[in-house]
């Protein structure tokens, strides 16, 4: 038998191994440094760029800080417990008739009831402030767009406008938005983090959400709900600009002699397709989102086992 390392010998002093703690420590420290640095930067729900963005992200905030006297005292229970306790402190005194104590019992509950009794009305009247489809207060009247989810694009139809985009949501700045959302195929979902609330889109059946942009900017669009092999790459960029420039993108795309979004070519666009590049529709067919609502046009295809959906 190979005779056992200097370092764990039963028959010689245990001296220290050579073991360079302090540069693996600072290693490992880089790395969940470099990995919770990586973290901050995805989180945007916390960089809210509009109204509702913000009211979602101090919900968050207070209910963090409303759990704090439930987990910090917990923490730092746990570190003291376990240092008084330690085997070489002769000072803790050790009660093993111990059953019960009415003064910790009521700390115990009547702590975290409260916590919870607070954390449950802040959650309860913020959730009611930000229902999606609870219209902004605002003078100026509602921007509407139409929102249909395909595999695996994003049609966005602007009805007073008469124009629609692929794959890029052009909004006007300062204004509240009306969306109207379906799905030509599977269930989805519409997230646009910076500006606020996320909600599911389904076929044959719309839903509401409003949301507003503070300010001129452009933020990340995406879909949350998995539908299919095409999904990871199923995002948009949302633009938010100065109403002018709204104006003036919308009259361009009209006076562009681009094709029209027809029931023909909405049936087209259903097809399947991955990684869609950025287009628009110069003009649409007259009550095209309510016949995709009302299944008038048949729904997309859906994933497949061929198409390598589930």
């Amino acid at each position: 038998m190979a005779p056992e390392p200097a370092c764990l010998s039963r028959h010689q002093p245990r001296p220290r191994c050579n073991v360079r703690l302090p540069a693996i420590a600072i290693r490992w420290g880089a790395i969940l440094a470099s990995l919770a640095l990586a973290g901050c930067e995805q989180l945007i729900v916390l960089k809210p760029k509009g109204v509702v963005a913000e009211g979602t992200s101090m919900l968050l905030i207070d209910s963090f800080i409303i759990m704090l006297p439930i987990v910090v005292p917990t923490i730092l229970a746990s570190l003291i417990f376990g240092w008084w306790y330690r085997s070489s402190n002769r000072r803790a005194h050790y009660e093993p008739s111990f059953i019960e104590s009415g003064k910790i019992e009521l700390i115990t509950w009547s702590v975290p009831l409260l916590t919870i009794m607070l954390l449950g009305s802040v959650a309860w009247i913020g959730s009611h402030e930000l229902d999606p489809a609870k219209p902004l207060a605002s003078k100026e009247q509602p921007h509407k767009v139409q929102v249909v989810s395909l595999d695996w694009k994003w049609l966005f139809i602007h009805p007073d406008q008469n124009v629609a985009s692929v794959n890029r949501l052009v909004v006007p700045a300062g204004v509240p938005l009306h969306f109207t959302l379906t799905s030509a195929s599977v269930m989805n979902a519409f997230f646009v983090p910076q500006l606020g609330s996320m909600i599911y889109t389904m076929n044959g059946m719309a839903t509401q959400l409003h949301l507003q942009a503070n300010d001129p900017g452009t933020f990340m669009g995406l879909s949350t709900m998995y539908s299919g092999s095409g999904f990871a790459d199923m995002n948009f960029r949302t633009e938010a600009v100065p109403k002018a420039d709204f104006e003036a993108w919308a009259k361009a795309t009209s006076s562009g002699g681009g094709p029209t979004l027809s029931s023909q070519a909405y049936k087209d666009l259903s097809v399947q397709s991955m990684n869609v590049a950025p287009f628009t529709y110069s003009s649409v067919e007259p009550g095209l989102f309510g016949k995709i609502v009302m299944q008038e046009l048949p729904p997309g295809p859906g994933p497949s086992k061929r198409a390598g959906g589930f």
